[in-house]
């Protein structure tokens, strides 16, 4: 039989996250598991743009970039913004940018 410290499984499990919250996180963490949205991520940190000026920077089609924009509005990670006939995108806030940079200076370090 294997020895469990209950006493290190009890203090471990006070500080467990809850289901929902990992599954949110999950979900996150799954939109840096694409290059595509972290391009999009990296060029909205610094400027609101529309879908096209998003295709023409990153030389991809405007339909490849909406379905990447649809899935990070899902997770609430970019916002919108319409003004006339287009609808710009801007990262939703600054948690987002600190993951993303932390991630940037950790391969950095090799």
């Amino acid at each position: 039989m294997e020895y469990v410290d209950k006493k290190a499984v009890d203090c471990c499990r006070k500080q467990m996250v809850c289901e929902k919250d990992v599954d949110a996180m999950s979900e996150i963490f799954a939109m840096f598991g694409d290059s595509t949205r972290l391009k999009i991520m990296n060029a909205l940190f610094g400027h609101e743009l529309c879908v096209s000026d998003l295709a023409s920077l990153l030389e991809m089609s405007t339909s490849a970039i909406s379905h990447q924009l649809a899935n990070l509005k899902k997770t609430k990670l970019v916002t919108t913004k319409k003004k006339g006939k287009n609808v710009y995108y801007s990262m939703a806030d600054e948690h987002i940018m600190n993951i993303y940079k932390m991630a940037l200076e950790h391969i950095q370090e090799r």
